[in-house]
Order: C-alpha cells, then sequence, then structure tokens
C-alpha cells in the first residue's frame, strides 16, 4: 500500500501550512483591528470569544494495492476579509465584482457569497454565506491559480481579497474506472445536519453515497479548533488557542483496479455489441459482482449507465444532477448491483433443486422435460421450446430445463393445500430462496442496499390488502382509457381475480417462483452470495468492501470487522451435486459455446438465466465461480434487456475470469 503515500504527505505538510496560513491570517486581522485601542485595557474586562472549527484532511479511499480511488488534491480558493465587508460594504462589493471580472466568473455568484445568510438583503443559500461571520469568506473555489495571482499582484486595487491553496476532493480514476456507485461522492452538510452535530459547520462537506457515506466519521478525521476574540459586531482581534485537527484515516478496500475495470469495460463492450447486433436489443442497464467467496471481500462493483464521480467535485450543477436521475438516460445515480432487484430468472434453480429435496424429492430422481405445461388455464413453456426427454436435476440444471421444476413446484403446491393453504402454510421453495438470503439485505459495508423480495403467501396477503381498494374499484369501472377492446376486457378480469381472491397464491405464482420469474427480485449481489455458498461448501458470508483502516501518520492498521456468517441450506452431497451440474452447464450445457476457449487452467462453474419482463426486452444473466475444483472468485453478471443469459451477460463474465487468471 505504497502507491500515492509520497502524495498525500505532501497534502498533509499543505494542510498543516494552510492551517498556519489561517493562525496567522487571524492574528494578522486581530493586530490591525487593535491598532488604536487603548494598550491597558482593564484587566478584569470580559473577553468575547468565538469558537471556529478547522476541518481536518479527509482520508483516501484505496484499493488492495494502495491504488487511490479517492485522493486530495490542492485548489485555489479567493477569499475576502469579513471585516472588509462590514465596514465598506460598498467599495467592497465593487471591490468583488471587480475580482469576478479578472477569473471570469459571474459577478452576481460572487457578490451573493458576501451576505451572511439570514441578513437584510441576502440572496438565498447556497449563494450566500452561511458560515463563521469570524472567517474569511470564501468567495470562488477551484480557481484558475494564474488569473487568481493577478489578484494578489495588485493589492491597491484588491486590498480586502487573498489567496490561498486548500485542498479538495479528488477521484482520480486509475485504469479509467469510474466505479462511482461503490466510492460515493461528497455533499454540503445540511442545516439539520449541523444544528445535530458537535464538529460540523456551514460548508462541509459529507459523505452521500456508497463508502464516502458509511465510513464519513472515519475519513472525515477530527476538526480542529481556534478560539478567537472578537469585538462587539464580531469582528475578531486576536487569537486566544488554538488545536490542531487530526487527519481522517485512510479506507483500505478489497476492490482491486484490474478487476474493476475488466468488469466496466467488458459490461460495456458487450452492452453495445447486443444494441448494434441483428436482434437490436436495448441493453440499457448492466451490472458486475466479483467476490472471493471466502470471505465475501468485494473485488469489483460495476454498474451501467455510470458517470465520473468528480462531477461531484466543487458543487455538481442542476444540469449535472438532473442528468444523473433522468430516466431517459437510465438514471446513472443507481446501483444496478445492490440498488435494483429483478428476476434471478434460471439462476435461482440451485435453490429450486434444495426445495424439491426438501418437498420429497432425490437426487436420483428423473423427471420429464417435455416443450410446455399447463398449469391451471395457462401453458408455460420451456426456454428452448423442445423437449428433451426424461432427465435428472442435473441435466436440468446444465440445459436450464424449465418444464422439470414447473412439474416439481406444481406438486408441492398442490401437497401444501393449493389456493386453500393459509399464509402459515410451509412452502419449500419460497422457504430455500430466504435461507440462501433472498428477501433481505446481504448486509454489505454499503448504504441504501435494497432487500430484493420473496413472494411468499405472507407477501400475496399483505399485498392484496394493500391494493385491493383499487383493484375492485377497476373490476367496477374497467379501464376505459386503455386502447382495444380484448385488452380492456382481460384487464378488467385480472381486476377482479384480484379483488376477490388476489390474497391466493395460486398455482402459476408457485412454478414461475420455482424459475426465478414472477414476483421474485434479487440484486446480482444477493445472487453472487448464493453462489459463493456453492463455492465454498455450505458458508453464506456477508460482503465486504472495507479491509482496513489506516492512520496516515503512524501507519497504524485497524482491520474493518467481517460480516457475520450463516449456514445455507446445502448438505455435501447436494453441494457436490450442484458443483458438479454447474460445471456441466460450462462444458456441456447453455453456456458451453461462450466458455469453449477458456484455458484449461481456469475452469469455470456457473449458470445463465434469462428473465423475461412484461413490455420489455429479456434480462441476461450468468452467475459463475472459478477455478472450478478450487473457487476463488464469484462473478455475477446482469445485463437489463440484453437477451439470453448466454448471448449478452456469459461473454461479460468471461472477459472478468481472463483478468482474474491473470492475478495468478
Amino acid at each position: 500500500m505504497t502507491d500515492g503515500t509520497g502524495h498525500h504527505g505532501r497534502l498533509l505538510a499543505l494542510a498543516l501550512v494552510v492551517g498556519l496560513a489561517f493562525a496567522v491570517l487571524v492574528g494578522r486581522l486581530g493586530q490591525v483591528q487593535l491598532v488604536g485601542v487603548e494598550a491597558f485595557a482593564p484587566a478584569a474586562e470580559p473577553l468575547d470569544t468565538r469558537t471556529l472549527v478547522v476541518p481536518a484532511l479527509r482520508g483516501r479511499i484505496l484499493d488492495r494495492s494502495g491504488r487511490p480511488l479517492a485522493d486530495n488534491r490542492t485548489a485555489t480558493v479567493v477569499t475576502i476579509e469579513r471585516r472588509a465587508v462590514v465596514e465598506r460594504p460598498t467599495e467592497a462589493r465593487a471591490e468583488v465584482r471587480a475580482a469576478a471580472g479578472v477569473l471570469g466568473l459571474p459577478a452576481e455568484d460572487l457578490v451573493g457569497r458576501t451576505w451572511l445568510c439570514g441578513e437584510d438583503g441576502s440572496p438565498d443559500p447556497p449563494t450566500c454565506w452561511g458560515g463563521s461571520p469570524q472567517l474569511p469568506v470564501p468567495l470562488a473555489e477551484d480557481v484558475d491559480p494564474v488569473k487568481a495571482l493577478n489578484l494578489v499582484e495588485q493589492p491597491e486595487r484588491f486590498p480586502g481579497i487573498a489567496v490561498a491553496s486548500v485542498p479538495v476532493r479528488d477521484y482520480p480514476r486509475p485504469e479509467g474506472i469510474s466505479a462511482a456507485h461503490v466510492i460515493g461522492y461528497l455533499g454540503p452538510a445540511t442545516a439539520e445536519e449541523v444544528a445535530a452535530s458537535d464538529v460540523l459547520v456551514a460548508d462541509d462537506l459529507v459523505g452521500r453515497a456508497g463508502l464516502e457515506q458509511q465510513y464519513d466519521d472515519v475519513l472525515r478525521g477530527t476538526p480542529g479548533e481556534t478560539v478567537v476574540s472578537v469585538d462587539a459586531r464580531g469582528l475578531v482581534t486576536g487569537v486566544v488557542s488554538r488545536r490542531d485537527p487530526v487527519p481522517g484515516r485512510d479506507l483500505v478496500t478489497s476492490l482491486d483496479v484490474d478487476v474493476q475495470a475488466s468488469a466496466e469495460q467488458a459490461l460495456a463492450t458487450e452492452m453495445r455489441k447486443a444494441r448494434k447486433g441483428k436482434d437490436g436489443l436495448p441493453a440499457d442497464s448492466g451490472a458486475v459482482v466479483v467476490l472471493d467467496p471466502d470471505n465475501g471481500g468485494v473485488l469489483a462493483l460495476a454498474s451501467a449507465p455510470s458517470y465520473d464521480p468528480n462531477v461531484w467535485t466543487g458543487g455538481i450543477s442542476p444540469k449535472d444532477y438532473d442528468r444523473l436521475m433522468d430516466d431517459e438516460a437510465g438514471t446513472p445515480l443507481l446501483s444496478r448491483a445492490i440498488d435494483v432487484g429483478s428476476p434471478p430468472a434460471s439462476t435461482i434453480k440451485p435453490s429450486s433443486v434444495v426445495a424439491a429435496l426438501r418437498a420429497g424429492g432425490s437426487l436420483d430422481d428423473r423427471y420429464d422435460c417435455p416443450a410446455s405445461m399447463t398449469v391451471g388455464d395457462r401453458v408455460f413453456r420451456n426456454h428452448e421450446t423442445f423437449s428433451r426427454g426424461v432427465i435428472s436435476f442435473r441435466r436440468a440444471l446444465e440445459v436450464s430445463c424449465d418444464t422439470v421444476f414447473y412439474r416439481v413446484a406444481y406438486d408441492a403446491w398442490r401437497a401444501q393445500g393449493g389456493v386453500s393453504a393459509g399464509t402459515d402454510a410451509p412452502d419449500p421453495f419460497a422457504e430455500a430462496a430466504k435461507r440462501f438470503g433472498f428477501g433481505r439485505a446481504t448486509g454489505i459495508d454499503l448504504p441504501e442496499e435494497y432487500a430484493g423480495r420473496v413472494p411468499d403467501r405472507s407477501w400475496k396477503r399483505a399485498t392484496w390488502e394493500g391494493t385491493r381498494d383499487e383493484a375492485c374499484a377497476r373490476a367496477e369501472d374497467g379501464y376505459p382509457e386503455v386502447a382495444g377492446k380484448a385488452r380492456r376486457a382481460y384487464l378488467r378480469k385480472v381486476a377482479k381475480e384480484n379483488c376477490e381472491t388476489g390474497w391466493q397464491l395460486r398455482a402459476g405464482d408457485a412454478v414461475n417462483l420455482s424459475i426465478g420469474q414472477g414476483d421474485l427480485l434479487a440484486t446480482p449481489l444477493q445472487v453472487a452470495v448464493m453462489y459463493a455458498a456453492i463455492a465454498n461448501r455450505g458458508t453464506l458470508v456477508t460482503p465486504r468492501v472495507g479491509r482496513a483502516l489506516v492512520d496516515p501518520e503512524t501507519g497504524d492498521e485497524e482491520r474493518v470487522p467481517a460480516g457475520r456468517t450463516r449456514r445455507a441450506p446445502l448438505s455435501g452431497a447436494v453441494d457436490r451435486y450442484l458443483r458438479g451440474a454447474l460445471r456441466g452447464v460450462v462444458t456441456d450445457g447453455s453456456a458451453a459455446a461462450v466458455f469453449r476457449s477458456m484455458p484449461d487452467d481456469w475452469p469455470v462453474a456457473g449458470k445463465t438465466g434469462t428473465a423475461e419482463a412484461v413490455g420489455r426486452r429479456d434480462t441476461s444473466w450468468f452467475v459463475s465461480y472459478a477455478p472450478a475444483d478450487r473457487p476463488e472468485y464469484v462473478v455475477a453478471v446482469v445485463v437489463g434487456q440484453g437477451g439470453f443469459g448466454s448471448d449478452t451477460a456469459a461473454p461479460v463474465a468471461k472477459a472478468v475470469h481472463l483478468t482474474l487468471r491473470g492475478l495468478h
């Protein structure tokens, strides 16, 4: 972890210089303001003081090799003495307008900073200055240093204005990576946060997403304090005491820049190919998760669409913010790896094998794999739309036969009591999914993780109770706004069923769950955790991005506590069976064509998935681990509207696996 150490040392030295310069500035203010005051004030006169918070240098975020993912760089800031504004407001604001012309910046933005927020005539925040009236007011940050030098060289024209170098947050993007969704960004503290904190002041920056938010307390460090004496107008007259800030600790992560770069590049490449291919797939979103199956360490967490995290540095523009939140642009601010769930399709089938065994099946059983199966009044078709005869669970996994799982799920549903079963009726398929971690957050050390959903009978009941009134109203009034008589009739029929019996878990719900369709929702991270349990022979790990916290001055290291582990619903025999089947997917099943050229020394095991979505193209999944005989890495890939799992997601995983092989 030596990369960037010298640069960080220089920043620490810079921070010390800035702190000393601040102290000298305050001292000089005191000296200037004391001129003309009686030299010997009465000793008993009370001293009016103010305490100024001095922010600490923020800790860096590093990959596992010490390469900076979030760092600090120097920026030029232009300030004006608060005394100049108070004593000669008209002249000071004219001076600021002239300075804005030199800097090439909008004059009114800089002039607005000369007002304290809340003063008569002040503009609205954040244009006004919301900081301490005892501090020099920052007019403009991260300005062109050459232009700023022109201000310093004309002291007679700009007597109240000063220029300083300060540290600002920077995201270096090594190897061109974004990693924006895992690193996060900083944003100004709110008035409520400042009021509730003992250390935050106006204009302080705090973590707003990702690791910046999760580890904000330790990255921010401990601010210092400067106690100054002030006169009746609140202007500084001297320095009483000073305590230096303590820099924040560096966060060393489990992320690997090379693996992250591979994941982002492969995802972008295959999404582009899907859009340009003969089927013209939208391929509008995607994610890649790379885990260490033994300890849950996250080597990569890629999400598309993405963005440059530096867009937040210095304050994001309204235009850039709107773009990050734009649905038509794919809402780039959302992490498709942990924030968004989708049906996991056939990647759920290892869980369904476990459920079938709990429902009374055996690993030795064989099942018919017809082209389709009728459940109630609906025909459920096999993914490949043709029959494969009588096959085992292993072969059903290898070739992704849906009708085998339809049959075992339908039989289990009937054994539970069908639509008449109560909400507490045991459901082996829902229970197995929950025991593999679906339906609840994994506990990764990142904020805003989506818990997913397992649509069991309790969920059906709760959902019906929350939507019954609307369904009944539609059953009565229909859908007059919908075009097409047949479509209106169908929707009204569905509404009538949902009004009357929407609480029931129907046969279609049960069979859909068995193949990862319907109302089941999971994130790529959750699916990766399930496959990690298969790879490590039965342990559900808690994913972790943070590895250690390091003191930048002493080098002392504190390990980030590991998350808890749980046993997956796997016996040794079942785990060995699943591992054999997942290897067969790659050697003789639905992913064989993609991995045919994979080097022999890096055998991959995994499962394809193709999830149907109403009104959208299929979602492409591939979840895998390697080497198959001694797993070291799990790679989960999803591409929204990317088509078959073997067409788009599997090639992404292959590219990442080749990078992982190169690490050895």
